[in-house]
């Protein structure tokens, strides 16, 4: 098992930056990759940025140049650092870890999100 909770969610102004945190505890061997994902209100869960055991990063497209996802080198937490907060960036943003449980087999595991509100 493992378990992930996101924190640093809050309030900003735009043009500010925030931290975001996701504590990881349980079998993190078992981590092949993590990352973050965002969720606006009613729309669908979308990718922002992943992060694999080797360390290969990757964006989506929209958060290019002001989303910096990383990790400490244990897998004991993931980081996303959100620069030039917009107010469309209002969204709860949410941490997952996708496991490799057998050969070929992954189970993606989801925190509880943390909340984004970008003021203008």
């Amino acid at each position: 098992q493992v378990q992930l909770e996101e924190s640093g969610g809050g309030l900003v102004q735009a043009g500010g930056s925030l931290s975001l945190s996701c504590a990881v505890s349980g079998n993190i061997f078992s981590i092949d990759s993590m990352g973050w994902y965002r969720q606006f209100p009613g729309k669908e869960r979308e990718l922002v940025a992943r992060i694999t055991r080797g360390g290969d990063i990757t964006y989506a497209d929209s958060v290019k140049g002001r989303f910096t996802i990383s990790r400490d080198s244990a897998w004991n937490t993931l980081y996303l650092q959100i620069d030039s907060l917009k107010p469309e960036d209002t969204a709860v943003f949410y941490c997952s870890a996708m496991r490799l449980i057998s050969r070929n087999k992954y189970l993606e595991v989801w925190g509880q999100g943390t909340g984004v509100t970008v003021s203008s």
